[in-house]
């Protein structure tokens, strides 16, 4: 048994996915890999599966017959860690632009600090750092930043790191009880379900010293622009759910 899970949601990653990082973070003895294959047309499944072989009882592929978006394999996945008895659950992006050490550093920050049910994984570009990101993405990021921290009423710098560790709480089972209504912006919403249960000293967002932009990502600028306007979409189902 595993006491933390990191779910790693994979689509069409056969050449950007890193063995050699997953493996770094299962260093931590305590950590085991969900690894999930969202339907992917190349050869992802089958790098997979080689990876999980290496070490069956620490890494579990989780095989979803079609793609469904990546809000809803990391949904998947974490709904599937919550029952594996673990304490926490995280999830990561499969390029691991958000090194393998920079996930462990995040996991002894929530293991020290026994009042955090949230951390937040936070590219700041802050001296000191190793934070390459393309400028546009930077800037685009900024504007959505502000925006989702007045959707969520919650000073946070940077809701779509891909780097993010929970508690295993039943307010971390709730807030995955129904699907996400936006495939771009779903960080947000997840966060916002938990705000809506936990109160704000629960969260806690941590900079990274090392994150890197790696080529090849499958976010494109127009989807950055429909994450954005997605946030009105996300703030309206916040409010239906805190209604019911």
């Amino acid at each position: 048994m595993q006491l933390i899970q990191i779910v790693v949601p994979c689509f069409n990653e056969a050449l950007r996915f890193q063995p050699q990082q997953a493996h770094k973070l299962l260093q931590h003895e305590g950590i085991g890999l969900l690894l999930v294959n969202d339907g992917s047309t190349d050869n992802t499944a089958a790098v997979l599966d080689a990876v999980a072989s290496e070490q069956p009882d620490r890494i579990t592929v989780l095989h979803l017959e079609k793609n469904s978006g990546k809000a809803e394999a990391v949904r998947a996945g974490l709904n599937l860690a919550a029952q594996m008895d673990t304490q926490v659950v995280g999830y990561l992006d499969a390029d691991f632009a958000t090194p393998a050490e920079e996930m462990l550093r995040l996991v002894d920050f929530l293991e020290s600090t026994p009042g955090t049910e949230v951390l937040l994984g936070s590219r700041w570009m802050h001296l000191g750092a190793d934070i390459e990101r393309n400028q546009l993405r930077h800037y685009g990021g900024r504007l959505f930043a502000t925006l989702a921290s007045q959707v969520l009423n919650l000073r946070v710098y940077d809701t779509q790191c891909g780097a993010k560790l929970f508690r295993c709480s039943d307010a971390l089972r709730a807030s995955l009880d129904d699907s996400f209504v936006s495939p771009w912006a779903f960080d947000v919403e997840l966060i916002g379900r938990l705000r809506q249960q936990l109160p704000e000293k629960a969260f806690l967002e941590v900079p990274l010293n090392r994150w890197v932009d790696v080529r090849g990502s499958k976010i494109t600028l127009l989807d950055m622009i429909r994450a954005t306007f997605s946030l009105f979409a996300v703030s309206r189902a916040l409010k239906a759910r805190r209604q019911t």
